[in-house]
């Protein structure tokens, strides 16, 4: 039986535009000294990219990307330029910095999973005793992560990623205030909407000329966790779950299938109900983080049509 979901964008191929790189949801193309960057329908988790794209998934990304790239550019530089269409970005070409700045004022995710093993360490931080699951923790914290090639990243601190001279002290210690500058603005926006950022990643490059710069989206429901803070120190209190605005819920539904990126499992499909609820949470995401309408394309749009229409005029 044929989908009743609207067209999704899976991957692009615009060989016309230059050498072109697969991420887990962004199809990236190397244009002389700039990058445009087609953010898909597609949706990864556990790092594997799931088979079934979600509807007006990689516009909510490309389009809240941009609002908060240009609501945080006076706290760290960043790579945009223009937004041409709702799936993409046009930006500065940049060499990135093979770390992942994770920032967590919650615990929650990884890290929560980490601590209930027994760990009270991660990535060099020390966690206190006794802290429940989403328990915000006593000021936010920096852990980073090494950005794989393929597989799993792998925690790290700052003694290791100096060890090894992935980054030097300086490096290390401007893109900390980056991050932590950025998950402080972040917090107040998320407050401002009646939500709770929990944890976020950022990644950053450097421009031909040095300078470092944000290089991919910022608090998106991709990078980032969100709590729903009406109602979340009552449900702490009673140990119930907070209510989620992440694809967290997608990694649930993941696990409750038997799923959780190890070797040997099987990577399930989803059927067209989760992927409409799917759909459904990215678009009030949006709503909620921006205060904006989301305006989705015409359904009989092609949207690989409509961007290479929009890409052969602007380039």
């Amino acid at each position: 039986m044929p989908s009743s979901l609207p067209p999704t964008l899976n991957r692009t191929s615009f060989s016309w535009i230059g050498p072109r790189y697969e991420g887990k949801v962004r199809d990236v193309y190397t244009a002389d000294d700039h990058v445009v960057l087609i953010a898909t329908d597609r949706i990864s988790a556990f790092d594997h990219v799931l088979r079934q794209p979600i509807p007006y998934k990689g516009q909510v990304l490309n389009q809240l990307a941009a609002y908060f790239l240009e609501a945080t550019s006076d706290i760290a530089p960043n790579y945009l330029t223009s937004t041409p269409d709702p799936n993409v970005s046009i930006g500065l070409r940049c060499t990135p910095v093979p770390v992942e700045f994770v920032v967590r004022g919650y615990l929650a995710g990884h890290a929560w999973r980490v601590y209930r093993e027994g760990s009270r360490t991660l990535c060099g931080v020390s966690l206190p005793d006794g802290l429940k699951e989403g328990d915000q923790l006593p000021q936010p914290i920096l852990t980073p992560a090494t950005k794989a090639v393929a597989g799993h990243d792998e925690d790290i601190s700052r003694e290791e990623l100096i060890a090894r001279g992935t980054l030097d002290e300086a490096t290390f210690q401007q893109l900390k205030t980056y991050a932590l500058g950025l998950f402080d603005r972040g917090t107040a926006m998320a407050q401002e909407r009646g939500l709770l950022l929990v944890d976020t990643k950022y990644e950053f490059g450097r421009t031909p000329d040095g300078e470092l710069r944000v290089i991919d989206e910022v608090h998106t429901p991709d990078s980032s966790r969100y709590y729903v803070a009406e109602g979340y120190d009552a449900r702490q209190q009673a140990g119930e779950p907070q209510q989620q605005l992440s694809k967290e819920f997608v990694r649930e539904w993941l696990m409750a299938q038997g799923f959780m990126g190890q070797e040997g499992q099987h990577l399930p499909d989803m059927p067209d109900a989760f992927r409409q609820k799917v759909s459904e949470r990215y678009v009030d995401l949006y709503e909620r983080l921006t205060g904006r309408p989301f305006v989705p394309p015409a359904r009989d749009e092609d949207p690989t049509e409509r961007i290479e229409r929009v890409l052969r005029r602007v380039l």
